[in-house]
Formats: C-alpha cells, sequence, structure tokens
C-alpha cells in the first residue's frame, strides 16, 4: 500500500522541507501506520492536545517520517472515552510515548500491552492530568508511593542490580533494573521519567517570541537543533521567510553545535574504557571550541542565537578568520588523535563487538541518529530531505555496518571531520544581507520544525490559539526512540560494560522528560 493511495485529503505546510498535515479517523489511523511500517518508514513522535475549550475534544497526533517527507497525522477522540488505536504492534518507541500522552492527557491507547504510568512517578493522583485545559497546572500534591512494576527475571544464579535514579557525581537520575547472572547481563529496564519539568505546560499561554527562549533550553547540548525546530515551526505558521545569510549562519551554528558534542563524547569514551589521555585532549579542544563560540557568536553553547525570523549574531571578517583557523587546527589534532585510538589495541578490545545493535534490530526497533547510522541506516536529513543550505554543501551521510561501541566512535570522528568540512564551506559561500526579518505569529496557525541535531531527528509541532499565543508546542528527542534500544545492546555483555555502552549512544534524560 503506497502512502498516497489511501483516501485523505492532505494539507501542505509551509515548511523548508516536504510536510504534510492531514486529520484522520481511526481506520485510517491504522492504515497509515501499516502503509508506513511497509515502507520502512518510521515514527517520529507521538503526542495529544485537549481541545475541549474550543468546543472539540481531545486530539491524538502522530508524526512519521516517510519517503515523501514528514507526515502529521490528527485523530479526534472521543471527550467522553478519549482512546486510540495502540501503535507499538507498529512501532515499539510508541509504547513510551503513549504511555507519557496517558499520564499528561488521559488519552489511551486501546489493548496496549503495556498501560504503567511513565512519567507520573506517583507525583500526582492517577485522575489528573497535567495538560488538560481544565486544570491550572499550579495544583501541589504530596507525593504518593512509587510501586513500579518492573519485569522480573527468574532462574537459577539470576539476581538484580538496581543503578539509581540518584547517581555518583552529576549524572541525570534515572534507574537502571540489571538482571545478571555472575557479570553477564540478561536483561535492562529503565525507569525514566524523573526529570520531568512541565515546559510542555509552561508553553502554554507564551508569546511566541518567548516560547523561543524555553524551546532552546528543553535540552541545553541540543540548544541550537531546538532552536532552529523552533523557529522552523513558528516561521511555517507565520509563513516567513527568512534571509539567505541567516539561513546559512544557522548551518554553521548547528554544525559547530555537532562538533562540541563529539568532541566531547570521543573523551569520554576513552576515558570510559581506562584511556585517561583521550579525555584530557579532547577536553582541551571541547573548551577552545566552546570558548570560540562565545567569542565570535557571543555564547559557549550557542543558546538564544537562533530566533523567530533569522538569528541574533553575526560573524565579521576577523571572526570569520578566527573560525577558519580553528577549524584548520581541529582537523589536524584529531586526525593525530583518531591514529592514537585506531593503533591502541587494549582500547581497542574494550570497543569492538561491544553493545552491539545489528542493523536489522536497528530497523526493527526505530533506532534513530548517528548510532541509527552507525548500525548501517543511511539517514540524515541533511541528505535526505536538504533544505537551505544543505542543499548546496553537498554533504555525505557517514555510516558504518558494525553497530557496537567501536562503529558509533568512528561515526563520530567521521561526521566531525564532515561537520569541519562543511563549516569550511559555509564560511567561503557565506551570502551578503540582513539576518532577520520581522515576525509576528498569526492566531489559529499551526506548523513544524524538523531538524536533523546531533544525536538525531528533532521536531517541534507548535500551534497558536485564538489570541495568536501558544495553545501547545510539543518538542521531540531522538533519545526517545534510542532509551529502549540501549536495553536491548546491553544484553549478553558484562556489568562494568554498561557505561562504556551507555556513553557510546548518549542520550538524554531531560530532553524527552518535558
Amino acid at each position: 500500500m503506497r502512502l498516497f493511495d489511501i483516501d485523505c485529503e492532505f494539507e501542505r505546510v509551509d515548511a523548508p522541507l516536504p510536510i504534510f498535515l492531514a486529520r484522520v479517523d481511526a481506520v485510517r489511523w491504522l492504515e497509515f501506520a501499516r502503509a508506513i511500517a511497509e515502507t520502512q518508514g518510521q515514527l517520529l513522535s507521538l503526542w495529544g492536545s485537549d481541545r475541549r475549550d474550543t468546543g472539540a475534544g481531545f486530539e491524538v497526533c502522530v508524526a512519521y517520517r516517510s519517503a515523501a517527507g514528514l507526515l502529521w497525522l490528527a485523530l479526534a477522540l472521543d471527550p467522553a472515552q478519549p482512546a486510540y488505536p495502540d501503535l507499538a504492534r507498529y512501532f515499539p518507541p510508541a509504547g513510551r510515548m503513549q504511555r507519557a500522552a496517558h499520564d499528561l492527557l488521559g488519552i489511551v491507547a486501546a489493548d496496549a500491552d503495556d498501560t504503567r504510568p511513565w512519567l507520573r512517578h506517583a507525583a500526582w493522583p492517577a485522575d489528573y492530568f497535567p495538560l488538560r485545559s481544565d486544570v491550572t497546572g499550579q495544583e501541589r500534591f504530596d507525593p504518593g508511593t512509587d510501586d513500579y512494576a518492573f519485569v522480573r527475571v527468574e532462574g537459577d544464579g539470576v539476581h538484580e542490580i538496581p543503578v539509581g535514579p540518584v547517581h555518583a557525581g552529576i549524572i541525570e537520575p534515572g534507574h537502571f533494573r540489571f538482571s545478571v547472572v555472575g557479570e553477564k547481563v540478561l536483561r535492562l529496564e529503565q525507569r525514566l521519567g524523573y526529570k520531568h519539568k512541565g515546559i510542555e505546560r509552561r508553553f502554554v499561554g507564551m508569546a511566541v517570541d518567548e516560547g523561543a527562549v524555553l524551546a532552546g533550553r528543553v535540552s541545553g547540548d541540543s540548544t541550537v537543533a531546538y532552536a532552529w525546530a523552533y523557529a522552523m515551526a513558528a516561521e511555517a505558521l507565520a509563513a516567513v521567510l527568512i534571509p539567505p545569510r541567516a539561513t546559512w549562519l544557522r548551518a554553521l551554528l548547528l554544525e559547530r553545535e555537532r562538533i562540541a558534542n563529539h568532541l566531547g563524547d570521543l573523551g569520554a569514551l576513552g576515558n570510559d574504557a581506562a584511556f585517561g589521555f583521550a579525555l584530557a585532549q579532547f577536553s582541551r579542544l571541547r573548551e577552545d571550541w566552546l570558548r570560540t563560540n562565545a567569542s565570535c557568536c557571543g555564547h559557549r553553547l550557542l543558546m538564544d542565537r537562533i530566533v523567530p525570523g533569522g538569528v541574533a549574531c553575526e560573524l565579521g571578517h576577523d571572526e570569520r578568520r578566527t573560525l577558519r583557523v580553528q577549524t584548520a587546527a581541529i582537523r589536524s589534532e584529531v586526525t593525530a588523535l583518531q591514529r592514537i585510538f585506531d593503533d591502541h589495541a587494549g582500547l581497542q578490545d574494550r570497543l569492538v563487538t561491544t553493545g552491539r545493535i545489528t542493523p536489522a534490530l536497528a530497523e526493527q526497533l526505530g533506532l534513530t541518529g548517528f548510532a541509527a547510522r552507525a548500525s548501517g541506516r543511511r539517514a540524515d536529513l541533511r541528505a535526505d530531505f536538504p533544505w537551505a543550505p544543505y542543499d548546496r554543501l553537498d554533504f555525505q551521510i557517514c555510516s558504518h555496518t558494525n553497530g557496537d561501541v567501536a562503529a558509533r566512535l568512528n561515526l563520530r570522528f567521521a561526521e566531525l571531520f564532515e561537520s569541519l568540512r562543511l563549516i569550511d564551506a559555509i564560511l567561503d559561500e557565506l551570502p551578503e544581507g540582513p539576518i532577520h526579518t520581522p515576525f509576528a505569529a498569526p492566531a489559529n496557525a499551526s506548523g513544524v520544525g524538523w531538524v536533523e541535531g546531533w544525536r538525531g531527528e528533532i521536531l517541534v509541532a507548535l500551534e497558536t490559539g485564538a489570541a495568536g499565543t501558544i495553545a501547545r508546542c510539543h518538542c521531540h528527542d531522538p533519545s526517545w526512540h534510542n532509551w529502549p534500544v540501549l536495553e536491548h545492546a546491553v544484553i549478553g555483555n558484562i556489568v562494568a560494560d554498561f557505561p562504556l555502552i551507555n556513553k557510546s549512544f548518549n542520550l538524554s534524560y531531560s530532553g524527552q522528560d518535558l
């Protein structure tokens, strides 16, 4: 079945990427799910909305990545019994998204296998739903007892190792329940949601310009990607075209963010394999990179540099020269460090075959981003649906097929070098002109932003209400897809390798706990 053979009326969203919106019934909701699965498409996100204050009921939305682009489907639900067909049977990542949607809105995935709470943690009553329009969001509750039903593994010699949610050091909270025999891991089950902070509720009623600041803080290490996705959604709903120079500067910022994270991860991966030299060297390089961000662009992490309508930073001749010198220096130093990694037999022994996700399993579980590309999935928005300026940069997808820690590490090296090349090309071809277009958000409009962040695809779905302020803003992190895959990656490995496997994915806790 081809997607556009399904009897449905599509609306093209005014955005740089191919994005289509359709309102469907429950039958077509499932028809699209089957068609997407059969054509090797991917579920991007699932979320709900409460529209009872406008005379409608509840609504559940899903976004799919297909060969045609992004499909945003909306299904109206019965206000009295807001239920919709389960999608986890087709897309495993949907399970946790559906559980979160229930915790926040009370909408139900009918016949779903797993209906345990995901975000609630007994922090609010089971009949209270924070995103419903008839609650203020200011209610206070005494915490209850969170008796979470972990899956138990039984048998001779099997025992459990609970880790977290509070960890040593500054790592964010998450609970990991290992079932092991000796040192061998039989099963890992995660319990996340400890970072839930009410961001989606906070968006409601904000001015669209003001919301850009919040969107850029959903996940601090992906602030550029979230800010660009949010700005893209805002510009789509306002039908605003930004100046070409602003688009090129956005790409420059996005690639600098990607490099900063890869530099940090390469050092941390070396350190987790007892190679402290790598941590020292890559930490030094990352710090230099961040200081240059601050001196040339105004912020170490590049926060608030992308705004609806364009960008909030300019590059003069001296700044462009500084960036060119730095890309050359980083390229030289990282090339030398990669040779050291490759020649270190003890390091390679820790990395190769550890935490492997095969291409078939990556496809089955919906792995995304650079972790998916390390397992043979050649998917990257910058190449698959190249928007400006990527349509002029001859971007090359980096990929591996081994799917182990070594592949994810080597992919970071490859993507870092490709991003350095892109930065040089952007600096060569950066057009002249303004960097911002006046922006005003209209009432009762919607838009979508879709950007390839350093972890993977980031989605922002933005809607305004009658006053032109935000009625709903859903931000989606690729970690939603990859956390469940980590549970599979650790199976058959030893417990001591878990930190290394975990770091090779480097997923966001707070980015998915909105």
